[in-house]
Formats: structure tokens, sequence, C-alpha cells
């Protein structure tokens, strides 16, 4: 049972320096690694484990094919200005190959995980000798995973898996007492820029949580330029996340005046706290029609835009 601090009586400079000794004591003279992927939990994650380890603490940004456009060298450029030097690991052959074929949800996510853990992780911790893995699990991640919601693919020791045995290291996770509102009071402190501890929230599986059915490098790129569309679009709304979703089936469109059948994008924006409960953000009309036209214009192949109205629960915030 892990006991939440909730983020209104979170202390950061208490917890930072309490998870530093943690982290040390659990590592002692050896080493540990951890991937960061950009977002706000692995950035945090990054800076307390170099904080506590300096040198010993190896980090990788882990190139699955599944990430934002971009990505990789944004994010190693940011933290090699912090101190932090992030080695880029191209694994997208290993992450896609593990994908092939595979469309149900739960399956999608249990092959990256396996992949990233397994396979990746497993080779990066053999050759570096690491006896711990240190990653940025939070609550509301075993609460989802725990309760059946959805499989979180940085959850093990909840479900009965032991890491040691499974992989072959231990895993460290400092912010699992937390949920997303604390662990950005975290980063602020840690130094933490507010493009990055304010950042919105990107799923472990990636762009793999935004299409729905088979991840192919064509639906990638769909919904990569989807993407980066609707950040763009969307980041001054205060909204506490926002994506672009591709369907599985494609839609009649037209096209100079012909049928053209072609994909379906959903657009999800959210207004929530923790994550454990959310509401459609109160969009204007002209932001979702000025959205939805530079969509259909610069993504090809899109020939319908939709808004998700429903709110969670029913619904949940990724759609995969």
């Amino acid at each position: 049972m892990v006991k939440e601090i909730p983020s209104e009586s979170l202390n950061p400079d208490e917890f930072i320096s309490e998870k530093v000794n943690d982290i040390r004591k659990t590592v002692l003279d050896g080493t540990a690694i951890n991937a960061l992927s950009g977002g706000v939990d692995s950035s945090v994650v990054t800076l307390l484990g170099h904080r506590a380890l300096g040198a010993r603490l190896r980090t990788v940004f882990i190139q699955n094919g599944l990430m934002r456009e971009g990505e990789p060298q944004k994010v190693a450029s940011f933290f090699k200005d912090l101190g932090v030097k992030v080695e880029i690991i191209d694994a997208e052959e290993d992450f896609l190959s593990a994908l092939k074929g595979i469309t149900d949800p739960e399956e999608k996510r249990e092959a990256i995980t396996q992949t990233f853990y397994k396979e990746v992780f497993g080779k990066l911790v053999r050759e570096s000798k690491a006896r711990f893995l240190l990653q940025g699990t939070i609550l509301t991640d075993v609460d989802e995973t725990v309760a059946g919601i959805k499989r979180q693919h940085n959850v093990f020791e909840q479900l009965g898996i032991d890491p040691l045995k499974a992989f072959g290291y231990g895993i460290i996770e400092p912010l699992i007492q937390l949920r997303k509102d604390g662990v950005r009071k975290v980063g602020k402190a840690l130094g933490l820029t507010d493009e990055y501890y304010n950042r919105i929230p990107f799923p472990g599986p990636a762009l793999a949580a935004r299409i729905i059915g088979e991840v192919t490098r064509d639906k990638l790129d769909i919904v990569r330029k989807a993407t980066w569309i609707t950040e763009k679009n969307l980041s001054e709304t205060g909204a506490f996340q926002y994506m672009a979703i591709l369907h599985e089936d494609r839609v009649t469109g037209m096209h100079n005046g012909k049928r053209d059948f072609g994909h379906q994008i959903e657009i999800r924006c959210w207004d929530s706290v923790d994550a454990r409960t959310a509401a459609p953000t109160n969009l204007p009309y002209d932001t979702l029609t000025g959205l939805a036209g530079e969509i259909l214009e610069k993504v090809p192949g899109v020939v319908s835009v939709t808004y998700n109205v429903a709110p969670k629960p029913p619904s949940t915030i990724e759609a995969v």
C-alpha cells in the first residue's frame, strides 16, 4: 500500500532531501541508469538521480520511433545545459517490430513494456553493469493499473512482479507517493524551467497510445503531424493535457468534388489537477474550427476532425 503525499501538504525541499538520501542508501557505491523522455515525471527523476549520484547515474533517451518530432535532440540539449549528459539510444526497429500486427490496446502496452524493460533496457543494464533503474512512476499510474483500468508500462511490484527476477535489476521509484501536481512542485524546486515542470503529460507508450489499432510508420507520421499542430494551437489554453488521436476506421470525405476515403483525427483537451478525474475543456468554437482546418490542410489523408466531450470517468484521458 503506497502512502500518498498530497500536493497541499508537500514540502518540496524536504521531499528532495529525503529522496536523494534514499537513492544514495539504495545504490550505495554502485551505479544506476534512468530513461529520460522529457516528460514531467522522467525529468524530475533525472534531476533527483543526478543530485544523488552524479556521474554514477547513466541517463539515456530511448528513441523508440514513437516520440514527437525532434524530441530526443531537444530534450538532450536542454539537460546538457543543466549539466546532465544524455545518451540517445536508437531502438526504433525494436519497438516497431514488437508492435507489428497488434491491435488490442493492452497487448500494445505489454509489447512496449517487454521491449523497453527486457530487451532494450536489459541490454543497457548488462552493458553498464547498473544494478538499479531509476524511474518516474507516480501514484496515478499505480491506481489505474491495480484497478484494472489501464496497464501502465511502469508498474510491477504492485502486480506481484519482481523486477529483479523478471529483468535482472531493481527499480527505484522516488515519486510513487505523488500525483502530477506534486511532481510539478518538486520539479520547480529542483530548478526545472516552466516549460518542463509544467509540461503537459505524455504517455509512456508515447504516440502508440494515440493510435487506435495497429501502429505503423505511416500512421505515426500522421499522428505526429497532427500532434504538433494540436499542441501549437492549444498551448495557450491553460488545459491540463491535449492530444490528437488517430482512429482505426477510415471515413468518407470529399476532395475536389469527389469521394475521398480518409482518416479521422479525434482531438481531446482536458481540465484536471491530478488526472484522476478530468473534464473536457470548454474551447471556443473558433479555436476548434481553426485547429480542425489546419489539420485538414496540413496532414495528408485526414478528412474528418472531431472533439471529445466525454468526461473522465467514464472516459480516460488517453484513448488507448
